[in-house]
């Protein structure tokens, strides 16, 4: 390398380290991105929706990019409920998603983040690939750089972790643990070639539109998870994820979890012909807010899903990932005016995460998967009983609709998982308490905000 000494090193070009080296680089920071894989994009895996606010604020207009790599604007979303044989799906579709600039778009993450570092070269940053980080360097308790299986050290007056789930930074600066089964997923991805034609054909969709499809209930037996379906130009992303400990607990592998969602009944026809392409796994961030590490110290910030920063619920990681990115680079250059880079300083971090969505989000949602644990016919009974129920109401059977709708309510409010959960969230009581819990959390917020936690 060229210099041995930077101000500022990132470890990984996904998502958040290359915005964090665009922003770092474009203000004159000498910046330098390691990344171990082959090329970035090489080591990894995503289905993969890319939501565009949080690239245009560091590319503006970056769809019109003839080089960009995407692939359909996302004009349809879907969630569907599966029981063994049946669905029930609502979505939104809408023409104001056809115009520029579009709300989302499918990618493929390994042409994606080729030339998403290309940006970052073209702004001054140094991008070294096949190198692989080994260790930190410490000077007293503060990060002053890192070390590379090849031996070399380099120093830098901060260091951005952007090295995934596994941060082996993270893990060197003493900040991160390993994490527990039930604070990560497994997910599967395998991607389906389909003609173009045939493809907007089965979706019905306008040429080059694209369609994503979020799958809930008998898929994953009962253990917590979704599956998911995104169009690409002329490849279907098919996966489905869920908890490691719910993986290990039941003994159901990955791949006989995808085997099983291709031969699904609904999906069965959608996929006909579809050839198979890649096939890919990758472990997830699961636990959200309640798992976060510190997110700076003296030296040193993590971002993305080291710093276990998705959003499972929306289906969000990547959006965050960028703007955490970016939020870090932003606090290096003001870390390099003031000549700090004490985790006072670098605390600037966190305030910016905290002021934007982020936190606010991941801090909202952090109990969620923890309820849908507590009612596992969340999981199994209620999507069966959903699609049974629609199944009776679209029959035409001769009975008259009154005794078609009467004998459905009857089914509904007899069965002992619905029973349970109305006796369990809406009794006033429960009401109030969810309620007082709501504002609990909100002061909660407030409170660790102002203290700069």
């Amino acid at each position: 390398m060229a210099d041995d000494k930077f101000d500022v090193i990132i470890v990984g070009a996904g998502p958040a380290g290359t915005t964090a080296a665009i922003t770092a680089a474009r203000a004159g920071l000498s910046t330098v991105i390691l990344e171990r894989g082959e090329y970035p994009g090489a080591k990894n895996v995503q289905g993969a929706v890319l939501y565009t606010k949080m690239l245009n604020d560091v590319i503006p207009d970056f769809w019109k990019d003839p080089q960009a790599a995407l692939e359909r604007p996302i004009t349809e979303q879907k969630i569907m409920v599966l029981s063994e044989d049946s669905a029930v799906q609502v979505g939104f579709k809408s023409a104001q998603w056809r115009k520029e600039p579009h709300n989302c778009y499918s990618i493929i993450r390994v042409n994606f983040d080729r030339w998403y570092s290309k940006k970052a070269e073209e702004a001054g940053a140094q991008l070294y690939t096949g190198v692989l980080v080994t260790d930190v360097i410490k000077k007293g308790n503060k990060v002053v750089g890192v070390k590379t299986s090849e031996g070399d050290e380099l120093l830098c007056d901060v260091l951005i972790a952007c090295d995934g789930i596994n941060s082996l930074i993270a893990r060197k600066a003493g900040m991160m643990d390993d994490w527990r089964a039930d604070e990560i997923a497994l997910g599967v991805k395998e991607t389906l070639f389909l003609p173009r034609e045939k493809l907007e054909d089965r979706f019905c969709l306008e040429a080059n539109e694209g369609a994503t499809v979020e799958m809930f209930g008998e898929i994953t037996k009962g253990m917590l998870g979704y599956g998911f379906l995104y169009t690409n130009k002329e490849s279907i992303s098919l996966g489905i994820g869920c908890k490691v400990s719910h993986f290990m607990k039941s003994g159901i592998t990955p791949y006989a979890l995808l085997d099983q969602l291709k031969q699904h009944p609904v999906l069965r026809p959608i996929l006909k012909d579809a050839k198979p392409l890649e096939y890919s796994g990758h472990i997830i961030p699961e636990g959200g807010y309640n798992s976060m590490p510190p997110l700076f110290a003296d030296g040193i910030m993590i971002c993305g899903d080291a710093a276990q920063m998705v959003n499972p619920s929306h289906r969000e990681g990547s959006n965050l990932a960028m703007s955490a990115g970016k939020f870090a680079a932003e606090t290096a250059i003001e870390a390099k005016k003031k000549n700090d880079f004490s985790s006072k300083t670098l605390s600037l971090y966190q305030k910016k995460l905290r002021d934007s969505y982020v936190i606010p989000d991941l801090f909202d949602h952090k109990d969620l998967e923890e309820e849908v644990e507590s009612r596992p016919e969340l999981l199994t009974v209620i999507p069966d009983l959903i699609c049974r129920s629609a199944y009776e109401y679209f029959n035409v059977d001769g009975r008259p609709k009154r005794d078609v709708q009467s004998a459905i309510l009857k089914r509904i409010f007899r069965d002992r998982a619905v029973r349970k959960l109305i006796k369990s969230e809406l009794t006033f009581s429960n009401i109030m308490a969810m309620g007082k819990k709501a504002l609990k959390g909100a002061l909660k917020f407030k409170s660790l905000a102002k203290e700069g936690n």
